[in-house]
């Protein structure tokens, strides 16, 4: 078939009575599935059963210092979970505070004390007339969830493959003293799946920001997140590039194996300086006396080492790899030559971007919504869920079956073309 941008009005409203007919039977089955959130799929999660037996009542929940994980201490978390996740997220484990199960909780907190307290002894920002983000765009909507319930005013940064426009992040970031930080998932990224380049690391490393207690706040939450053994994104480290570059202070790293063990009974971590940890401590101190140690020794005996853990996310990968392929497979053979979406092909993560045309997104969401297919909200890849060209979908494939992903990604197929031939017959009248 040829592209729809080439087909005459006539053309376009025969396909479109077709596509509509075709609609019309896919509602009458009556499909109900959900692929609103990047949620690990029950395959995956059988993979840590085994860590339920790794402890028992006769367990010795003995650390190798001495410190018994029962009772309370341990504030950054006990040795060998610093052990373990320092070489998962490749940071000196002294350099490691191990939290409670979401990374997501942690980055909160971290905004939260900042709010009302300062950042190393800098001007709380809630005393402050006006606080900034920058928010690369598209994003994740977690992220900027946490910016706006604090009032922060969130400035869109455009992302391409080899991640932010950096001459805006240096530009504005080193004109403008009310601009705090700046959201990052630098590995696979939540919706596109791109990775940042060597050089967008770097520059990142030697930002000049305006105001003192800017920080960088990268998410690296897919850091073992790959597809593939032979195709693999790799991304500098970014604490040691700060440091090289004179700027130890400026992140904050955070991570957890949330879509690694269970979501909701994980780790999480965040690696930082020296300066930026004893900041963190002086406060965490008064929040709680130390995070699970049975959870954390739980997951270090389950894993073993990070060749335990390089080898479960293989595993991962085995089952979820087919659902990737699966929908470049469906939007090739149904969208492919018409002209009326792009989509990428990430190597790891959780997530594939689809753009429609302009002025489609919220009306395929909708449309599919009808025919019993959830996908994200239309424009919840923006700040405040305002995507300006409303075109970005976020299409999270690792929940459902793969038989179930099939028939939700020829529903979202069938969306994507008639809300585009709908948009071409619109602007032809125009």
């Amino acid at each position: 078939m040829k592209p729809y941008t080439e087909m005459t009005p006539e053309e376009l409203t025969e396909e479109l009575a077709a596509l509509k007919a075709k609609y019309k039977k896919v509602q009458a089955l009556g499909m109900r599935l959900d692929m609103s959130r990047g949620k690990p799929c029950q395959e995956q999660l059988d993979l840590s059963m085994r860590m339920m037996d790794v402890l028992d009542s006769s367990s010795d929940l003995t650390c190798e210092d001495g410190t018994d994980c029962r009772n309370y201490g341990q504030l950054n978390g006990i040795i060998e979970a610093r052990e373990l996740i320092g070489d998962m997220m490749e940071n000196n484990p002294k350099d490691i505070i191990i939290y409670g199960n979401s990374s997501l909780n942690v980055m909160f907190d971290v905004i939260s004390r900042a709010y009302t307290h300062g950042i190393m002894g800098n001007t709380p920002w809630c005393r402050l007339p006006e606080i900034k983000f920058l928010c690369p765009v598209p994003g994740y909507d977690r992220h900027f969830s946490i910016t706006e319930y604090f009032g922060i005013k969130m400035i869109p940064v455009a992302m391409s493959e080899s991640g932010p426009d950096m001459e805006t992040v240096e530009r504005m970031v080193s004109e403008d003293a009310s601009i705090k930080g700046i959201w990052c998932v630098p590995k696979y990224s939540n919706p596109q799946g791109y990775s940042y380049s060597d050089e967008t690391v770097r520059r990142f490393a030697r930002l000049k920001p305006a105001a003192a207690d800017f920080r960088i706040f990268w998410d690296n939450a897919y850091g073992m997140h790959h597809l593939y053994d032979d195709r693999q994104d790799y991304l500098i480290e970014i604490l040691a590039e700060c440091k090289r570059a004179g700027n130890p202070d400026l992140v904050y790293k955070f991570s957890s194996t949330s879509k690694i063990t269970f979501p909701g009974s994980g780790i999480a971590a965040v690696a930082t300086s020296p300066n930026n940890m004893d900041d963190l401590l002086n406060h965490l101190r008064h929040q709680t006396i130390g995070h699970d140690k049975v959870n954390q020794l739980r997951h270090v005996r389950f894993f073993g080492d990070i060749h335990g853990m390089v080898e479960h996310m293989r595993k991962h990968a085995d089952i979820i790899r087919p659902k990737f392929e699966a929908v470049e497979e469906i939007l090739e053979t149904e969208l492919g030559g018409l002209n009326i979406g792009t989509w990428t092909k990430p190597l790891g993560g959780y997530f594939i971007m689809f753009d429609t045309m302009p002025g489609c997104a919220k009306d395929v969401v909708s449309r599919a919504k009808k025919a019993g297919v959830v996908l994200t909200p239309a424009g919840a890849t923006w700040p405040y869920g305002k995507d300006p060209n409303d075109s970005n979908i976020r299409i999270a494939p690792t929940f459902p079956s793969l038989a179930d992903l099939c028939s939700a990604m020829e529903v979202f197929s069938l969306c994507v073309k008639i809300s585009s031939i709908k948009k071409l017959l619109q602007d032809a009248r125009s």
